[in-house]
């Protein structure tokens, strides 16, 4: 009798146990989950001319697979999309060896995942030392 209750405890507790673990809702991404961006994250300075960012910002595009809708190379900006919305990315020139490249969303609705803004200026920094081919 002691056994059978020792067994049916035991079943209980791996119920139980089984039962938590449906419950707990999934981790998410924080880098693919929209959240408040505050738009002081949406620059960044580089010391690199406006050309060679200009460059780096449009093969970051491209290796983040993102869309990019439209380019001016005169004014200094891309139009792109992701996670279906459309942000504009602009080439600021600030002296001959220092630019600033801003992101923000068309719509200015700054709710969107963050990982659109890691994830572009991650590319640069890490190619920054590359020469332009």
């Amino acid at each position: 009798m002691k056994k059978l209750l020792v067994i049916l405890c035991i079943v209980l507790c791996q119920a139980v146990i089984a039962a938590e673990e449906e419950i707990k809702p999934a981790v998410q991404n924080p880098l693919t989950v929209p959240q408040n961006i505050t738009y002081e994250n949406c620059t960044k300075l580089y010391g690199i001319n406006q050309e060679k960012l200009l460059y780096l910002t449009l093969a970051s595009l491209s290796a983040n697979r993102f869309n990019i809708d439209e380019i001016q190379t005169a004014n200094g900006y891309i139009i792109f999309s992701a996670n279906r919305n459309k942000y504009l990315a602009t080439i600021a020139k600030i002296d001959d060896k220092n630019s600033m490249l801003k992101i923000t969303p068309c719509n200015n609705i700054y709710r969107f995942p963050g990982g659109i803004l890691l994830n572009t200026f991650k590319y640069i920094d890490l190619n920054l030392v590359e020469g332009i081919k």
